[in-house]
């Protein structure tokens, strides 16, 4: 079963929509916030179909993903009663909890980290929101890290061009699935 391949081409049929700004942005607010896939391979794709636009694309996915961020914060601030069952039918729930324990101890770092890391951004948003932190610390924390990460994806392909294409397409399935081992051996460590 090719997973990633499916996702990889779906993804690229998604770039070359004219509306594919709106799909990417949209995509990158729900990641932020509730939904599980995301939009770096939809970033990626966009940008090797228009390398010029590779930077805009970018600055596009990381302003929607910090608005979606936001959403999350204000999720967990107002509402937890009514996002927790979600958190725990997904499975989140362990992962939420440890979280909360890293906010308390680190803050503003944790929000970074989690903005370019693999690890669901969608626990550390409602989290931050459930333990109030700091709105301004959260939302500059944020634009660093999920800018720093959907910057690099961007500047990435559109260095590598074309024969990263052949590559990325090559390997896809491979990556799709070590990044989902990588990142559940990381959630079991810390």
């Amino acid at each position: 079963m090719k997973v990633f391949t499916r996702l990889y081409d779906l993804s690229l049929k998604w770039a070359a929509h004219r509306h594919a700004g709106y799909y990417l942005g949209g995509l990158s607010f729900a990641e932020s916030s509730f939904f599980p896939i995301p939009p770096d391979i939809m970033l990626a794709s966009m940008t090797l179909a228009k390398p010029d636009k590779g930077l805009s694309y970018a600055l596009l996915t990381t302003i929607t993903s910090v608005l979606g961020g936001l959403f999350g914060y204000l999720l967990g601030y107002f509402a937890y009663e009514l996002v927790e069952p979600a958190i725990i039918e997904l499975g989140y729930l362990e992962r939420f909890q440890i979280a909360q324990q890293w906010f308390e101890e680190w803050g503003f770092w944790v929000v970074l980290i989690a903005g370019f890391s693999p690890i669901p951004y969608k626990v550390f948003t409602i989290a931050a929101g459930t333990l109030s932190l700091f709105l301004p610390v959260f939302l500059l924390a944020s634009l660093i890290g999920r800018g720093a990460r959907f910057f690099l994806v961007a500047w990435l392909i559109i260095w590598g061009g074309e024969r990263l294409e052949h590559k990325l397409r090559q390997y896809v399935e491979w990556l799709g699935w070590l990044i989902v081992i990588l990142s559940g051996m990381a959630i079991i460590y810390w």
